[in-house]
């Protein structure tokens, strides 16, 4: 049940998944830590040092079985969250506590497992990213041959198709993509480093011996699955890093709301809209509304996200010397709200590109209302080819194209622009041949050809490698 006395992150009680909820858990966070804590006692160990099998029998024994009221009193006692939990893992795995944590700063728990976890994180949203992506793919090949008005400025232009316009949010993600498998090749871990970086302690412990530092390092960064670490640190990993991984997750959140943003638009035009359940209440006042409350929470959530990397940016900014704690109680929030806001923006986007409703009829009432000023040339053309003066026959389109426009824009009335041409007879070699002039599909240039090679050749490839887990839904809670 619900504390309702007290403030709940709507990230957590309504937007992001449980799925990368969990994975900033405090239950992951401490059972990494032990983890790491007997990678390293395990690492020391074959190394040489004084550690027994039954020592590190025990710590596996508790390994994923925190004892969370102990680990709390000892916070109280000694203020530092690192060594409460060294001594509750301790209480528990008794043989073992003089090693635990032998050699290694706070860092070396808190630093790797937050690689860890961010890791973990984005492997997330990619599996959601590449389903976007292969939703997006199937309605631009649905619709890669539907005419549609394009738009720039704002205002009527040259058509397009509604599968040509979808390849553009199509691109945008692929550029996501892209960055994103960049961010993924250059995760590292921290390491074993010690205080200040030095590895230091470590040195001590192994006598000078800095061939089997060095190898200790190997082998725990092996036993947690990976395989490079930064070559130097202060007593953190840089936090830089958090600063990219926020810049690949806000450029993900800059395509979502430039999508959103287009489907409000196109709603208002009512040619495209967002699902809308049966029962759904668009306002509490007007019942007849049908407002596009999906796309304008991803944007609301996608605003949030795009104005997070400045934080990041200034902590990287602030790190004095090997290393200072103001970086802390930030991470906190920063990091794991960032990616529950991305992680509730790809549900979201995933839930409006797999169910959007296209309004064929409307889009050709639209197209009907401006093609006819967008096909005078065409008309000309088509006139002189038949003999007809250049010249002459501009100034007459001229002028038939102002009294339209009056007749739309003052009279408030269609389009009667074919009419006119239709009664001239300047224009009597192409009176029998308008309809065919004025299809729509005169005017979309390659786009169809557009969408079939930019997927086959950009997008197909990304799906193929992830078709294991393609199928991905997204829900939306409330």
């Amino acid at each position: 049940m619900q504390d309702t006395s007290v403030y709940q992150n709507p990230l957590l009680s309504r937007y992001a998944s449980r799925e990368m909820a969990e994975n900033f858990s405090d239950d992951k966070k401490f059972r990494l830590w032990r983890k790491l804590w007997i990678a390293l006692a395990e690492s020391e160990k074959e190394l040489g040092l004084p550690i027994t099998d039954e020592q590190i029998a025990e710590m596996k024994k508790y390994a994923d079985d925190i004892n969370y009221e102990d680990a709390r009193a000892f916070e109280r006692d000694v203020r530092h969250d690192v060594m409460a939990h060294v001594k509750a893992f301790g209480k528990q795995a008794k043989s073992a506590e003089p090693i635990i944590h032998l050699g290694a700063t706070s860092c070396y728990v808190t630093d790797n497992a937050e690689v860890i976890v961010i890791d973990d994180a984005l492997k997330m949203v990619e599996t959601k990213l590449v389903n976007v992506m292969d939703k997006l793919k199937k309605f631009a090949l649905q619709y890669k041959s539907l005419p549609t008005l394009g738009f720039t400025h704002l205002q009527p232009a040259q058509l397009t198709t509604v599968g040509k316009r979808a390849t553009l949010w199509l691109s945008d993600l692929l550029m996501d993509y892209q960055n994103l498998k960049h961010l993924q090749s250059c995760v590292k871990l921290r390491g074993v480093k010690g205080t200040t970086g030095t590895q230091a302690s470590f040195l001590d412990l192994f006598n000078g011996d800095g061939e089997k530092v060095a190898e200790l390092e190997r082998r725990v960064v092996g036993k947690l699955g990976y395989s490079s670490v930064y070559g130097v640190t202060g007593q953190t990993y840089p936090r830089k890093f958090d600063y990219n991984v926020l810049c690949v997750l806000s450029q993900i959140a800059q395509s979502g709301y430039r999508f959103s943003n287009d489907i409000r638009l196109l709603q208002n035009m009512k040619e495209v809209e967002e699902p809308f359940e049966k029962h759904q209440i668009g306002s509490s006042a007007m019942a007849y509304k049908r407002n596009p409350m999906r796309s304008e929470r991803l944007g609301s959530l996608a605003r949030y996200v795009i104005g997070l990397p400045i934080n990041t940016a200034v902590t990287a900014s602030t790190q004095w010397f090997e290393r200072t704690l103001d970086d802390s109680a930030n991470k906190r929030i920063v990091i794991a709200q960032a990616f529950l806001a991305t992680d509730a923006l790809l549900n979201l986007y995933l839930n409006i590109s797999e169910n959007l409703v296209v309004y064929e009829k409307v889009i050709a009432k639209h197209i009907a209302a401006e093609l006819p000023f967008m096909a005078t040339e065409n008309i000309m053309m088509e006139c002189v080819k038949a003999g007809g003066n250049r010249q002459e026959l501009h100034e007459r389109i001229r002028v038939l194209s102002m009294e339209a426009a009056k007749n739309v824009k003052q009279e408030g009335k269609d389009n009667n622009l074919l009419d006119l041409i239709r009664a001239d007879a300047a224009f009597a070699p192409v009176h029998d041949r308008l309809d065919g002039i004025l299809d729509a599909k005169n005017f979309i240039g390659r786009s169809p050809q557009q969408v079939e090679e930019f997927i086959s050749a950009e997008i197909d490839p990304i799906l193929a490698a992830h078709a294991s887990g393609l199928g991905v839904h997204g829900e939306v809670n409330v």
